[in-house]
C-alpha cells in the first residue's frame, strides 16, 4: 500500500509540474519580435496536399461507377467491394498511423502515406480486373487513413496558438475541395486518367516535404535538440524570439518523459480519461449524427425534389467548401465550442426538415411541401455541417493530447471516426427502409445529444499554446 500511495503521489507531483507553471503562463503575454511566418504558410500548404489527396480518394467512386463496371465488367457486388474496401484501409491506416508518426516523425508519416496512395493510383489505372482495382482501392484507403491523423497533428505542432484554429481547418477544406474537384472532372476525364490526376498532390506533396521543417515538438521529444530549435526557428522567423515557446515545449516535454510509455489501456487512467473522453466522443458525434448517410443518400433526393442529380450534387459540393472556408476564417475568432454549439443546431434542423419531407409524402399530408422540405433540409444539413461538426472534432483532437499518448490516442480517435463513418453508411439503407422519416429523427436525436455533450464536456481550446491546453484539461 505504501508503495502504491508513493506512485500516487510521484504521478500527481508530475501533473502539478505539468499544469503550475502553464496555466500561470496563459495568464501572461510574452513581448516578442514580429514572427515570419511565411514558412508556417508554405508547411500548412504542403501538409494539406495529403488532405486535397485524402479527397480526391473518397471522391473518385461516384462520377465513376458506370464507367468502371463496364470497362471491367464488375458486377454490383463486385463495385460494391471496390468502394466499401476504401474504408477498411483507412481503418488499418487509422490503428498504425499514431505508431507510424511517433517513430519516423510527422513528415516520415505523409511520406509513408504518399507512397502508398500513389502506389494504388497506380494499381487502379493498369487495373483490367477486380483484384487491382480492390488493392489499388484499399491502399489508396490506407493512406487516407494515416492522412487524417497526421495532417492536423503536423499543423497543430508547428501553427503559433492565434492561427492554429484556422490553419488546422484548412485541412477539413482541403478535403471538401478534393471531394468535389474529382467529382466535377470525373464527368470529364476516363476513369483510367481520374486516377493519374489522383497522383499530382501525391507528387506535390512529397516535394515539399523536402522543403518543410519537421514539426518542433516531435523532434523535441526525440531528443534532438538542435533541430528542435532550427525547425522552431525556421517556423517563426530568423528575427523572432523564440527562446519562451521553446523553453515551454522543452520543460513540458521533459516532465512528460517522466511518466511510463503509454499504450493503449493506460489511455482509460485518470489522469488521459478526459482527453480521450473529448476527442472520441467528437468523433462519435461527427460520425453517427448522420453525415455518411446523407451523402449516400443526396442524388436520390434532389431527383425526388425535381432537381437534376448532377446539379443539385455540384451545388451541395460548392455549398460545402464555401462553408468550410467560412468556418476557417472565424474558428480562431468565435472559439471552438460555439462552432460546434452552432454546427450541431443546424444538423438538427436540417435532420428535422428532412424527416419532415419523408413523413408529409408518406401520409399524403402536404406532397407538394415535400420536395421543398427535402432540398432545404439537405442544403441546410450539409450548410451546418461543414461550419463546425466537419472541421473542428479534428482541430480540437489535434490540440488536446499530451504528446507522449498523441500517437495511441489519436489512432484510438481515428479508428473510431472510420468505424462510424462504415457503420452509418452500411446500416443507412436498413433504417431508411424501416423508417424514412424516424431516419432523420434518429440523426436528430443524435445531433441533439452532441451539443448536450459540446457545452458540458468540450473546452474552449482558442488562444492557448497546446501545452496549457493539456495541463487545463489535466487540472480539471
Amino acid at each position: 500500500m505504501a508503495g502504491k500511495q508513493d506512485v500516487e503521489r510521484g504521478e500527481n507531483g508530475v501533473g502539478e509540474e505539468i499544469r503550475a507553471p502553464l496555466i500561470a503562463a496563459a495568464k501572461e503575454e510574452h513581448p516578442s519580435k514580429k514572427d515570419d511566418r511565411c514558412m508556417v504558410y508554405l508547411s500548412t500548404f504542403v501538409a494539406v496536399c495529403g488532405s486535397y489527396a485524402f479527397g480526391s480518394c473518397a471522391g473518385y467512386s461516384s462520377p465513376t461507377q458506370f464507367a468502371i463496371r463496364e470497362d471491367v465488367n464488375l458486377s454490383l457486388a463486385e463495385y460494391s467491394l471496390f468502394g466499401s474496401i476504401l474504408t477498411f484501409g483507412a481503418m488499418i491506416g487509422a490503428i498504425t498511423s499514431g505508431k507510424i508518426a511517433d517513430y519516423i516523425g510527422r513528415k516520415g508519416a505523409m511520406i509513408v502515406s504518399s507512397g502508398f496512395c500513389a502506389a494504388g493510383w497506380l494499381s487502379i489505372y493498369f487495373a483490367e480486373s477486380a483484384l487491382l482495382l480492390d488493392i489499388g482501392r484499399l491502399a489508396t484507403g490506407y493512406g487516407m487513413g494515416v492522412f487524417s491523423y497526421v495532417v492536423p497533428v503536423f499543423i497543430a505542432e508547428i501553427a503559433p496558438k492565434d492561427l492554429r484554429g484556422a490553419l488546422t481547418t484548412i485541412n477539413q477544406l482541403m478535403i471538401c475541395t478534393g471531394v468535389s474537384v474529382s467529382f466535377i472532372i470525373g464527368t470529364m476525364l476516363t476513369w483510367r486518367d481520374l486516377a493519374l490526376v489522383g497522383i499530382v498532390p501525391c507528387a506535390v506533396l512529397l516535394v515539399g516535404l523536402s522543403i518543410i521543417p519537421e514539426s518542433p515538438r516531435w523532434l523535441a521529444k526525440q531528443g534532438k535538440q538542435k533541430e528542435f530549435e532550427s525547425s522552431l526557428r525556421r517556423l517563426r522567423g530568423k528575427d523572432a524570439d523564440v527562446s519562451v515557446e521553446a523553453a515551454e515545449i522543452q520543460d513540458y516535454i521533459e516532465t512528460l518523459e517522466r511518466l511510463p510509455k503509454a499504450k493503449l489501456l493506460d489511455l482509460f487512467q485518470k489522469r488521459y480519461l478526459r482527453s480521450v473522453t473529448i476527442g472520441v466522443g467528437l468523433m462519435v458525434c461527427q460520425q453517427f449524427g448522420g453525415i455518411n448517410g446523407v451523402c449516400f443518400y443526396t442524388s436520390s433526393i434532389f431527383e425526388s425534389a425535381g432537381f437534376p442529380a448532377d446539379l443539385g450534387t455540384i451545388i451541395y459540393a460548392i455549398l460545402q467548401v464555401i462553408i468550410t472556408a467560412l468556418g476557417a476564417a472565424f474558428i480562431d475568432r468565435a472559439g471552438r465550442k460555439p462552432l460546434l454549439v452552432i454546427s450541431g443546431s443546424g444538423l438538427v434542423l436540417g435532420c428535422l426538415l428532412t424527416g419532415s419531407s419523408f413523413f408529409v409524402k408518406e401520409y399524403g399530408i402536404a406532397p407538394g411541401a415535400a420536395p421543398a422540405l427535402a432540398v432545404s433540409g439537405i442544403l441546410v444539413y450539409i450548410g451546418a455541417f461543414s461550419a463546425g461538426m466537419g472541421a473542428v472534432p479534428w482541430v480540437v483532437m489535434s490540440e488536446i493530447f499530451p504528446i507522449n499518448i498523441k500517437g495511441v490516442a489519436g489512432s484510438l480517435a481515428t479508428l473510431v471516426n472510420w468505424f462510424g463513418a462504415w457503420a452509418c453508411s452500411y446500416t443507412f439503407n436498413f433504417l431508411m427502409s424501416w423508417s424514412s422519416y424516424g431516419t432523420f429523427i434518429l440523426y436528430g436525436s443524435v445531433n441533439a445529444l452532441a451539443i448536450v455533450f459540446v457545452i458540458k464536456v468540450v473546452p474552449e481550446t482558442k488562444g492557448r499554446t497546446l501545452e496549457q491546453i493539456q495541463a487545463s484539461i489535466n487540472s480539471s
